[in-house]
């Protein structure tokens, strides 16, 4: 981003006040440094700010050097997923609690701003996942996920019963709650709090990670991210299936579902200075056992 007049899309999915007030304080800002500030369309209708002008996904795709998103990982998660076949950068705002991915603290974001608008930024690229459920030959739905795919019993009893292909090679056949299928970006979530690894999210993996097994011996295992999973549903009462928990479907017996890699990526610009290792540190709350042990000397 150099410093001459560039296009700004400002995107939320969350419409409180006080991320109004801060997406007002962001624009203005930017067309104080001269360059022009859109709205994208949704969050546009859902606020009450007079004389702002909107632009689509499609239009902010051609013409917008970055969205920025104010808002949680949630909201950053939405967004990432419908921008990602537009290859437009986004920068993440934290206006929730976690912030992996919207890592730049509400109250620096002007300071933190100004310094990426003069070229002081990270640029980082991340890969997403597509799936589609193959019923009788047809495909009845198809999504693409940012952190994660997950295939589940859904409300019924019982465990369900899948049987999961590798690039053609059958790997298992498994009775349990479900199964999460992660890229390294989801791998911090779901993934994480079923017994899953952290992977950097530069590199090229997907995460398996079943829902308590019925197997003890059935752990997490990493294969390259260009690999065609197949998982075929044997038997299972109302299963179904989420993307990113944002897109759902219902599942039924022989239902089959690929998954790869998308075509699609997102890139996210980081300030300067930006590292995976602190997050993970601040986040996961690391840095509370070196606290604890200053004390203890």
């Amino acid at each position: 981003m150099q410093p001459k007049k560039k296009v700004f899309a400002l995107v939320s999915r969350v419409y409180i006040s006080s991320i109004i007030q801060s997406m007002e304080k962001v624009a203005n800002f930017l067309a104080e440094a001269g360059h022009t500030v859109v709205y994208e369309s949704e969050t546009a209708a859902n606020i009450s700010t007079p004389g702002i002008v909107s632009m689509n996904l499609e239009e902010i795709g051609a013409q917008a050097e970055a969205a920025i998103v104010i808002g949680g990982d949630g909201t950053m998660l939405g967004i990432a997923r419908q921008l990602a076949p537009y290859s437009v950068p986004m920068i993440g705002i934290n206006h929730g609690h976690l912030g992996f991915m919207a890592d730049i603290p509400l109250n620096r974001m002007l300071l933190v701003l100004d310094k990426m608008l003069k070229g002081k930024y990270i640029s980082e690229q991340r890969f997403l996942l597509e799936g589609s459920i193959i019923r009788a030959g047809e495909t009845v739905h198809h999504a693409i996920a940012f952190n994660d795919i997950v295939i589940s019993r859904g409300g019924g009893s019982g465990m369900i019963d899948i049987r999961v292909h590798v690039d053609g090679h059958f790997m298992y056949q498994q009775r349990s709650d479900g199964l999460i299928i992660s890229t390294p970006t989801g791998s911090t979530a779901y993934s994480l709090s079923a017994g899953g690894p952290m992977l950097h999210p530069n590199l090229g993996g997907i995460v398996l990670v079943s829902i308590a097994p019925h197997t003890l011996s059935n752990r997490p295992i990493v294969i390259p991210d260009t690999s065609e999973i197949v998982v075929e549903v044997v038997e299972a009462n109302q299963p179904s299936i989420n993307f990113d928990s944002q897109s759902f479907a219902s599942l039924r017996n022989s239902d089959r579902i690929f998954i790869k890699r998308s075509a699609d990526t997102i890139t996210f610009l980081h300030p300067m200075g930006w590292s995976y290792y602190d997050t993970l540190r601040n986040k996961l709350h690391w840095n509370e056992i070196s606290r604890r042990e200053k004390v203890v000397d």
